[in-house]
């Protein structure tokens, strides 16, 4: 299956929820109703709710939901729509349709399977929506918000591309460190990858008491020999969230951040290994909007072989803490 990625977790969505596993009568979508669902499209997303086609479809506001109008990092602002798709006979659901319309009023289509459908039909979606996330960046962490809001996914399960870890026979071991090309954030805010980070530099650390930052010197890179080491993914939102008559408007930043499972992290739920931290529980992050640190959510966790590589770690003078990919993080 095809491996997903989250440009900034998220990549996105896999089961359906406890929602749809309850529904009357499920059937799997099959391939060629999921492409004719393709070319299915909604007039008017404010005024259209109920919607048939071919005689034999439905389109369906999902729970008469109001749109979702999501802004980034970027400032930019786009907007997700979310329809049942039912098949009349029977009126069975079979799948969700996604109507992503970005900022300059282009419109991209996304159509969750039912959870009984064939593997293929999920591959085909995966497959879609990673195509689609390469042109509209954070597509699927913002699908991925949505659905988990909305349906209460099991989720991202499938995120890894379907690695198993056996398979892959990933290390776990005592080695306490990150992949090399995870950002450090230096003095004065600028950020470095790790692996060039060299003995002098000046790094941030964080108070995790006051949240109040200040500067400590780089006093060794520890470099650990290539493996396949396990890896632990944290995608983390900070989301704030309007509801108006028009619509929910909602302004998410996220961070991610890759680790070896053992890796120490201060939670609100105290000092954790990364690979212990839960869905739902929440970790200090640079706001880069806002430029204050914050709670972050964790949104998604997966955990998979990185690949055989060298990992990292920082050593410094002072503090307890260090920023990873504008995450707090332990030191070692």
């Amino acid at each position: 299956m095809r491996k997903l990625t989250l440009t900034l977790l998220l990549s996105s969505a896999i089961y359906l929820s406890n929602a749809q596993t309850a529904a009357v009568n499920p059937r799997p979508l099959t391939m060629d109703e999921y492409t004719k669902a393709q070319g299915y499209t909604i007039a008017n997303l404010d005024q259209d709710t109920y919607v048939k086609f071919d005689n034999a479809y439905v389109l369906d506001r999902y729970e008469s939901r109001k749109p979702y109008f999501i802004t980034g990092s970027d400032g930019l602002k786009k907007r997700i729509d979310l329809y049942k798709l039912v098949a009349k006979e029977g009126m069975q659901e079979i799948g969700l349709m996604v109507f992503y319309t970005n900022e300059k009023g282009k419109m991209y289509k996304a159509l969750v399977p039912d959870f009984t459908a064939d593997a293929k039909v999920w591959e085909k979606y995966f497959l879609d929506i990673d195509n689609i996330n390469k042109e509209e960046t954070n597509f699927i962490l913002k699908l991925s918000y949505v659905l988990s809001k909305e349906m209460s996914f099991q989720q991202y399960k499938m995120l890894n591309g379907g690695k198993d870890m056996k398979e892959e026979s990933a290390t776990y071991g005592n080695d306490i460190c990150f992949p090399g090309d995870e950002m450090v954030t230096m003095a004065g805010g600028g950020t470095k990858m790790l692996k060039t980070v060299k003995p002098g530099d000046a790094v941030i650390t964080i108070d995790p008491t006051t949240n109040k930052s200040s500067v400590v010197k780089v006093k060794e890179l520890t470099t650990h020999d290539a493996k396949n080491y396990a890896l632990t993914r944290l995608v983390l939102v900070s989301a704030v969230v309007t509801d108006t008559k028009v619509g929910q408007f909602i302004n998410l930043n996220s961070k991610i951040l890759q680790a070896t499972p053992n890796h120490p992290m201060l939670t609100k739920q105290g000092n954790q290994k990364m690979g212990e931290i839960k869905t739902g529980q929440e970790v200090l992050c640079l706001n880069d909007q806002t430029g204050k640190y914050e709670a972050f959510i964790v949104l998604q966790k997966t955990e998979k072989g990185g690949g055989i590589q060298k990992v990292y770690n920082i050593v410094v003078d002072g503090g307890s803490t260090l920023l990873m990919n504008g995450v707090m993080v332990m030191q070692k």
